[in-house]
């Protein structure tokens, strides 16, 4: 028998655009590393490492959590892989450690791609697509996905950026300055909904010590349509917007990262839908076989002076 194995080095994909890189990590579709100088925007991790805190993922066919991983669709009770006995919950989809690959490619732009196999607790097919787009200034990342099986298909989606404002020791994340364009909280026990919701003020000024692990809802949105999250610290300041499609975002300052870790960025994640929304049922959507969906968010940077 011939002796071949298979590839094993990390693949990844790197563009530039003046002083700004991107990397995609072909493991899992992710956002390794954004930078633009010394500045490394996006609170990453190392080529062929763990992304710790599932950094830059993309979650599909479903963001943050599924309580205990059980929910039923037209009368079928489905059972998801839950992440450990500590907590025992679905989490963040099915996508983060399968191969993507490379479906298109320019100077400053890349799509990549992978297949949502049908799964014992997600009996459906889903294509998904990330087109990337680069320049000095910012990131635009569109999100698509098409029911390619014979049935109609449930899901929700979300993106997990963590931004960096230039900490370097635990707890940094405290100096940095917060606006968030969102109106209403969904309490949550545990990570997950108790299914009550208050209302939140999106002003919060300086982080301090602050703990925010918060899906957000009811977004302020410009005229554009689109709603802002606005963040400064010692590094610049970081713009995310996220358009129409994603009517949700959650907010994590990283306090239950280990040390070397702890409260150092801020994740900003744009997403369709809450936590438990398949047991729920709340803001799920619902393709038909060969139809699409897409959402768009970017990032815009400006260093410190």
């Amino acid at each position: 028998m011939p002796d071949t194995w298979p590839e094993t080095a990390p693949t990844e994909v790197e563009l530039t655009a003046g002083d700004a890189v991107l990397v995609v990590d072909l493991r899992g579709g992710a956002l390794r590393r954004v930078a633009v100088g010394d500045w490394e925007v996006l609170d990453g991790y190392p080529a062929g490492g763990v992304a710790p805190g599932w950094r830059g993922a993309v979650l599909l066919p479903w963001p943050n959590r599924i309580r205990h991983g059980r929910w039923s669709w037209e009368g079928e009770d489905l059972q998801l892989d839950v992440q450990s006995p500590e907590e025992p919950h679905a989490i963040h989809g099915l996508l983060s450690w399968q191969p993507w690959t490379v479906l298109d490619r320019a100077d400053r732009s890349v799509t990549v791609g992978t297949t949502v196999q049908p799964h014992p607790g997600y009996p459906f097919r889903l294509a998904a697509a990330v087109d990337h787009a680069l320049t000095a200034e910012g990131l635009t990342c569109t999100l698509r996905v098409r029911n390619t099986g014979d049935r109609p298909a449930p899901f929700g989606a979300g993106m997990h950026p963590y931004l960096s404002l230039g900490a370097t020791a635990d707890g940094g994340i405290g100096d940095a300055e917060l606006t968030v364009p969102a109106r209403t909280e969904l309490v949550l026990d545990g990570g997950m909904p108790t299914g009550e919701r208050q209302p939140f003020d999106g002003a919060v000024g300086r982080i301090g010590d602050r703990p925010l692990d918060t899906p957000l809802t009811d977004l302020d949105r410009d005229s554009d349509g689109w709603a802002r999250v606005r963040v400064a610290g010692a590094a610049g300041r970081l713009e995310l917007g996220l358009d129409a499609a994603w009517p949700w975002l959650q907010v994590y300052t990283g306090d239950t990262l280990p040390p070397g870790q702890w409260r150092r960025s801020i994740a900003v994640e744009p997403m369709t839908c809450p936590p438990n929304a398949f047991a729920d049922g709340a803001d799920l959507i619902v393709l038909d076989p060969g139809q699409q969906w897409s959402g768009t968010w970017t990032l815009a940077w400006t260093p410190a002076a």
